[in-house]
């Protein structure tokens, strides 16, 4: 089987991704063979992930969540700004909201395997945005609708890239600044272009690992348990593995002259969060009570 992912081999996802097969192949004695692709060497972005899979044109796939938003609202939730913006909160969001992605995911032929967050997203820039001024006219990346009318709102003129075009934009100018997270500035070694990282915690988005569920019937009883169990225990791989990948980036980032701002300014965080509130209200809105139950659900968590 052939396993898509649009990010490096040394991104926290691949490195997640690998850790799956691995775990697949102890569990069946090598009877199930993946390949892992990174980089996008299938030619396949997350964005074109979801129906590949479907179609079986690749078995599994690692995709970021925010880039199926058009194929349903549910895959925004976990880039709504400032709604998760800690490891912890958007591990109990996604525990809350599991079984909808499964849904859709089934619904489409699909199996939905295991999540792979990401690290709070920040904004990687030129120069330091520790106030709104900072982001007034900035043409900064945005990875999806979230991000984008997040960022609009806050007076940034921002455009909504697929990761595979983000250092391509960076070394002709096309963009000048991005909102992504340590992690992914450092696999992308952003400091050939940018000079500061301030960390925002925007979101803890989560990327979806998927699989084609005739390829997943067409394994025996005893296979299909073991996929199963290795999707388990790399989900909890990956949640441990990301609250530590933080402190690893920014020594990378330090040891690159890339200058840190974090935390940001109290009277920055506010004014960024007001940009986000009607995001957030939008989505609730296009959701429907899924959404509004989940986020109900999620808020009455925290408040205990």
């Amino acid at each position: 089987m052939d396993f898509s992912n649009e990010y490096n081999a040394s991104s926290i996802h691949a490195q997640g991704d690998a850790w799956f097969i691995d775990r697949v192949k102890e569990l069946t004695d090598g009877q199930v063979d993946i390949t892992l692709h990174t980089g996008g060497s299938l030619g396949f972005r997350s964005a074109d992930n979801f129906y590949a899979v479907a179609d079986n044109a690749v078995q599994i796939a690692d995709s970021l969540s925010g880039t199926l938003g058009g194929i349903d609202p549910i895959f925004l939730l976990s880039s709504l700004p400032f709604v998760a913006d800690d490891v912890e909160s958007a591990h109990r969001l996604y525990d809350i909201a599991r079984p909808e992605y499964a849904k859709v995911f089934k619904d489409n032929n699909q199996i939905l395997l295991y999540a792979s967050p990401w690290p709070a997203s920040g904004i990687w820039s030129k120069t330091p945005v520790t106030s709104m001024q900072g982001l007034q006219g900035l043409k900064i990346r945005s990875y999806d609708r979230n991000g984008t009318e997040t960022l609009m709102n806050a007076g940034a003129s921002p455009v909504k890239l697929s990761w595979a075009d983000v250092v391509p934009q960076l070394a002709t100018g096309g963009i000048e600044a991005v909102l992504t997270s340590a992690e992914a500035g450092a696999n992308g070694s952003f400091w050939e272009h940018l000079n500061d990282f301030s960390a925002i915690n925007y979101a803890v988005p989560l990327n979806m690992v998927h699989m084609n569920r005739d390829a997943f019937d067409d394994l025996s009883e005893a296979n299909q348990q073991a996929i199963l169990q290795a999707a388990k225990e790399t989900d909890a791989h990956n949640w441990e593995v990301v609250k530590q990948r933080l402190k690893k980036n920014y020594a990378q980032l330090r040891e690159h002259q890339v200058a840190i701002h974090d935390p940001i300014p109290p009277e920055f965080q506010a004014s960024l969060e007001k940009a986000a509130k009607p995001v957030v209200e939008n989505w609730i809105e296009t959701a429907g009570e899924r959404g509004r139950d989940i986020l109900e659900q999620y808020r009455s968590q925290e408040a205990e």
